[in-house]
This record gives C-alpha cells, sequence and structure tokens, in this order.
C-alpha cells in the first residue's frame, strides 16, 4: 500500500484474500489507494470499506453459484471490466486453461459453473497452447488426453511447490513464458523444487505419525493438533491431508515462522473445521478457510491453550459416525457390464472431482488369475476374473495392499469396490480397476 501511494498507483486488487483485512483496507483509504477484494471464502461478519468485495459467500451476494475458485472469480471480474468495455469475451478464453487448473488444485465442486469452465479449460490444457503446461506435461511424459486427476496430481503439485519451498515467482514465470526454450528451463527447475517437496512431506509426515503414535494420551482424541518449530510451513497443509488419510480426524498441523505459530486444517466428510477453528478466536491472531480445509496463525503461548480448546470444540460436536471413513458404492456390477460402450458413457460424466465423482462400482467373487504381483513399493497388480465368468479378466491395481498378496494367493473370494480407469501402455489402451477397498470371505 505505501509502495502503491510512492509510486503513484490508485488501485489494488486483492486475490482470494482480504476479506478480513478491515484495518489494512482502511489504511489504504487513507492513502488514497482503492481496493478491489476478490474472495472465495467465508468473510467475517464486518465487510471491508473496499470499492467493491466481491464474494459469493457473503451473506448479501445474490450471485447464483457460490463455489467459484479465487482464479475463477479473478475470471469473473475479467469478464466484467471486457463486458463494460464492449470488448469481445473470446480474448478471455487463452485463459481458461488457469481456471480449471485452480479449480483442480483448490479441490472445490466440480458442478454447476465450475464444471463448465473446467470442462472448457482441459480442453485448452489438452491443446498444449500454453508453453509452460506443454513443458510439464512433456518432462513427465504424459502422451494421453488430460484429465482433472492430471491436474491434481501433476500440474497442480509441481505449480503449488514452488510458492511452498522457493517462490511463487517461479510458477508464474512458468504460467507466461511464451517461448518453449524459457517454459522447458523453468519447468525443469520446478520439477525439483516438486521433488524436494516431496522429501520433505514425507519425512514431516513421518514424525508427525511419530509423534501421535508415542502419545497415548493424543492418540485417544477426536482431534489431531501437532506442532513441531522445525517443520517447513509450505508443506503443512499436506501432512495435515496425509494424517487426516491415516487416522481420519480432524486436524491441524502447526509449525512456527516469524516469531508467530502458523498452521494449517484439514477435515473428515461433514465436519465443519471452520467452524471449530472459529470457536477458538480468541486464542487466534486471524484465520480463514472453509469446511474441509483452513489456515490460522496465533502467538506461540498459545499453542497448548489452543490445542486444549480445539479438542474441546470437536469432541463436543462430532459424532462417532463422522470418524468412520467410509466409501459411497454407487452401483454393484458384473465384470461383463464393463466394455468399450459402458467406458465411453461414464466418460460423458467427466470432468470428475468433488461433487462429481468418479464412480465406485462394486463387484463380488472376484479370484486373480495367479499373476498377482507386488509392485512399486506396497501395491498389487492383479489380473481379476469373477467366478461367474472365469474367462473374463480386467487388470486391476491395489494400490497400499501389498498385505493381502497371499489371500489373492491363495484363491479367497473378494468383494471388491472399484473405479474404472484408462491404463496406456505401450500405446495400447485398456480398461483398468482401481481397486479403493475390498473384504475376503471364506
Amino acid at each position: 500500500m505505501d509502495f502503491a501511494k510512492e509510486n503513484g498507483f490508485t488501485l489494488i486488487i486483492a486475490l482470494d484474500c482480504a476479506t478480513k483485512s478491515i484495518d489494512k483496507v482502511d489504511y489504504a483509504n487513507e492513502k488514497g489507494v482503492d481496493f478491489i477484494i476478490c474472495h472465495h471464502h467465508l468473510p467475517g461478519d464486518t465487510i471491508p470499506n473496499a470499492i467493491a468485495v466481491l464474494d459469493p459467500k457473503r451473506k448479501d451476494c445474490t450471485y447464483p453459484y457460490k463455489e467459484l475458485t479465487g482464479c475463477g472469480l479473478g475470471y469473473k471480474l475479467c469478464q466484467a471490466i471486457v463486458s463494460s468495455n464492449k470488448q469481445d469475451e473470446k480474448i478471455l478464453e487463452q485463459y481458461i486453461d488457469l481456471v480449471a487448473v485452480s479449480i483442480a488444485a483448490d479441490i472445490v465442486p466440480i458442478t454447476g459453473e465450475n464444471r463448465v469452465l473446467a470442462h472448457f479449460g482441459l480442453k485448452k490444457v489438452n491443446a498444449l497452447s500454453r508453453p509452460g503446461f506443454r513443458a510439464v506435461i512433456d518432462l513427465n511424459k504424459l502422451k494421453r488426453e488430460l484429465t482433472i486427476s492430471d491436474l491434481v496430481f501433476v500440474l497442480a503439485p509441481r505449480i503449488n511447490a514452488a510458492g511452498r519451498i522457493e517462490h511463487g515467482s517461479k510458477a508464474v514465470e512458468l504460467l507466461i513464458s511464451e517461448t518453449t526454450e524459457k517454459a522447458d528451463e523453468v519447468a525443469k527447475q520446478i520439477n525439483q523444487t516438486n521433488t524436494d517437496r516431496k522429501v520433505l512431506d514425507q519425512s514431516i509426515t513421518s514424525e508427525a505419525i511419530s509423534l501421535i503414535e508415542s502419545d497415548i494420551l493424543l492418540s485417544t482424541k477426536k482431534s489431531t493438533v501437532v506442532f513441531s518449530e522445525h517443520w517447513h510451513k509450505g508443506v503443512v497443509g499436506i501432512v495435515a491431508s496425509r494424517l487426516v488419510e491415516k487416522f481420519y480426524r480432524p486436524t491441524i498441523v502447526l509449525t512456527q515462522s516469524n516469531g508467530k505459530v502458523t498452521g494449517s486444517a484439514r477435515s473428515v466428510k461433514d465436519f465443519d473445521v471452520y467452524e471449530a477453528i472459529e470457536a477458538c478466536s480468541e486464542l487466534l491472531d486471524q484465520f480463514g478457510g472453509h469446511k474441509y480445509a483452513a489456515g490460522l496463525t496465533l502467538d506461540p503461548t498459545n499453542v497448548i491453550a489452543f490445542q486444549e480448546k480445539f479438542e474441546l470444540v470437536v469432541s463436543s460436536t462430532i459424532t462417532d459416525e463422522m470418524l468412520i471413513p467410509e466409501i459411497e458404492i454407487d452401483m454393484e456390477i458384473n465384470f461383463s457390464d464393463i466394455n468399450d460402450k459402458f467406458f465411453r458413457i461414464l466418460k460423458q460424466f467427466a470432468p470428475h472431482g468433488p461433487g462429481n465423482m468418479l464412480p465406485i462400482f462394486v463387484s463380488s467373487q472376484v479370484f486373480d488369475s495367479g499373476n498377482v504381483r507386488i509392485v512399486g513399493t506396497n501395491h498389487l497388480k492383479l489380473e481379476l476374473y469373477q467366478k461367474n465368468n472365469p474367462y473374463l479378466r480386467l487388470n486391476a491395481i491395489a494400490f497400499d495392499k501389498a498385505h493381502l498378496l497371499e489371500n489373492f494367493q491363495n484363491q479367497i473370494p473378494a468383494k471388491i469396490c472399484y473405479q474404472l480407469q484408462e491404463n496406456t501402455f505401450n500405446n495400447i489402451t485398456t480398461i483398468q480397476l482401481i481397486v479403493k477397498e475390498l473384504e475376503f470371505s471364506n
């Protein structure tokens, strides 16, 4: 704001932040600097005194779709500018791939307007017209049509890693690269940064799991709040997600930075972690987020009090059912139902994501043909058939299920729930089962 005043700028556009920055916007007003705020998280009771605060989650906002990303809101602002200047809206189509990546990266519902933006944005990504995306795709040897999952697990982590480990400007450099040479150079740097991020993520996750499992009191609570002052603040959100996967309860991972404790929260299905944090607000300097993910900052002297208060709030509001992970089955089918036509129809439901997940099917009396083996560190590669049709065999992979190898080798019948996915190997594309969970019967 001081920089803006000193250099003659009269407008700041804040994207994905600032709905709670009451004092900062007031300070800008005193300097003669206007603010337009675009944010998609729940605002506080008081709205900043800005020229405009664009937030579909404002109680007085009548915009019909409430789940846009921060980037999506920036796109809507651009649409309004183009419209008011009577320009051709098609000039914005060059940016819709960025919106699609933001939808995937921010894990927002892929419903309504987000689904439309994701659909056309994916088409733009797959056209390989942005050198930065093409460089990352080539570097990771992706030679098929990309899906939302590819944006979530390949593009987004690399873009995010730049800001988490070094500086977000490196990701911007990648996204606005105009030449293949420049994009390739930056993509290699970002790829290495993402590798470094993975090492950090794995070591901190292991340390956090040890902390929880070695503390009898912590392991019996309804929530998890872990703190270490030396953890890297750029990966605490990822670590929180990993801990939810393992222990399945509302989780906050805290670290120390610049004299303050900062952290990220992740939740379980149906539990509003933002509301739980808000109930502890007297112990916090600031916080923000939504139902399933949030961030917070507090003074180091308040950490123990916050851990106790958060556990009290969670244990008094969460139900036992919410603490049991569940997989929602869409339909029971036989392997004989799975063919190219069936898969083509399923693909018409894409893009998939929260609010429009890839269907999960269940099939019974399933056996391996005898070729089951462990791949990677802990995964099973299978060739499956059903008892009622032993000649129809489908390839499958079961992640983190290596401990079940002997069950398949001993021909114990299994009931499996799974998703269907295309798998391309040696330029041959087949349908593969992604096994989510399974149970064996005698």
